[in-house]
């Protein structure tokens, strides 16, 4: 038996003997989702032991350092951990954008003051991050952003503005652009990390169409932010930032293979659809689509954590995901009918499918625009001419 099989039957083990049943059921909601932090309330014990145990384990970020809190894991055993959780049904124990993008950040840029304070806190599910990017004005174009951080001495004191920050209503901490110098349009922006209870920071909820409200307003009124408080070169967060977005690009792109299992689309509707072989063609080819993509997302990580990925495949990626995603729930509306359609039934969950197939209109928005996507596949992948 060769070591990844050894560690494939021990791991397999280890999550039939530590997965409490009731984490082997589907995710219903974003409630349902263990987001962590200081103001997250479990939906029940068993969420909260399966997260306790794997971050004891460090396998809420198995491929981190085990000194910064995870496991130590190899790329090969990582995805092998991965697969056995999709197999055993089991949930992720943790989401949050501290895995997702802060940490790979800090893992490149930070100091290993910032490693050893904040990467153990991230994986342990005692902070949560919010993203302060984009402004109104400053949304695909985001180095023409104006929120400004005023050099104080031992601190900045930052005022301005964010938008579509993702749950900043329930972050503890946000990551956040600043313009630290107003003369150099991209050499002059620093990447700051602060509480978003520090004094002069406020949010407000943005309702989308689905009726759910992830999205706020963020408005910074003389925040003050210790100078430690920087990852990477004051004035060069644009290099944070880009490698972050990568990350965000290739999370995001994630949604294109749906939950990661096999299931098929068309399969979960093959005794509802009875006559009708136009709906069942395309869900057959959507499954094709979403096999092709899962394949090739395989192999683009492999290339993306081994650093030969070519570095704009992300933004192809989250291009290609999320289209992929908003035709998943385009032809589950199709296929369900007008039962779909409904919004606030307990029978439909509180109207969750048609709430979600409205979600995925902001796909092609979020993390890149669309079209922003396909400008840089076309400019920086394929060399066409610009216009």
């Amino acid at each position: 038996m060769s070591e990844l099989d050894a560690f494939r039957t021990e791991i397999r083990a280890w999550i039939e003997a530590n997965c409490p049943p009731e984490m082997k059921t589907p995710i219903k909601s974003d409630d349902d989702t263990c987001w962590g932090g200081r103001k997250f309330v479990f939906q029940s014990e068993a969420q909260k032991v399966w997260m306790e145990r794997c971050a004891e384990k460090g396998l809420t970020v198995p491929d981190w350092p085990k000194e910064y809190g995870g496991a130590g894991l190899s790329p090969a055993e990582t995805k092998i951990f991965r697969n056995e959780l999709a197999k055993a049904g089991a949930r992720v124990p943790l989401s949050s954008f501290g895995i997702w993008m802060l940490g790979p950040a800090l893992l490149k840029f930070g100091t290993e003051e910032q490693k050893r304070h904040y990467l153990p806190q991230i994986a342990r599910g005692e902070i949560r991050w919010c993203q302060g990017y984009s402004e109104p004005g400053s949304g695909s174009d985001l180095v023409s952003l104006q929120t400004f951080g005023e050099d104080k001495g031992d601190h900045w004191v930052v005022n301005g503005q964010k938008i579509w920050t993702s749950y900043a209503d329930k972050a503890d901490w946000i990551f956040c652009l600043v313009r630290t110098d107003k003369e150099n349009k991209y050499q002059g922006i620093s990447f700051l990390l602060f509480d978003m209870e520090t004094p002069g920071v406020t949010t407000k909820p943005i309702k989308l169409i689905s009726g759910y409200s992830p999205f706020c307003e963020t408005f910074f009124d003389n925040v003050v932010v210790p100078k430690h408080q920087i990852v990477g070169e004051l004035n060069r967060g644009w290099d944070v930032a880009k490698y972050l977005l990568g990350h965000e690009r290739e999370m995001i792109s994630g949604m294109g293979g749906g939950d990661g299992g096999t299931a098929s689309l068309g399969g979960g509707f093959k005794d509802a659809l009875g006559d009708e072989p136009i709906l069942r063609a395309q869900l057959a080819m959507f499954d094709v689509e979403s096999l092709a993509f899962r394949a090739h997302s395989e192999r683009f990580m492999d290339e993306w954590k081994t650093g030969k990925a070519h570095p704009a495949y992300s933004n192809l990626m989250k291009y290609i995901g999320t289209e992929l995603n908003k035709k998943r729930h385009e032809l589950v509306m199709a296929a369900g009918g007008s039962d779909y359609l409904e919004w606030e039934s307990e029978r439909s969950n509180g109207g969750k499918r048609a709430r979600d197939w409205l979600r995925t209109k902001a796909n092609s928005i979020e993390g890149g625009t669309s079209e922003v996507m396909l400008n840089v596949v076309a400019k920086r992948i394929l060399d066409m001419p610009g216009a």
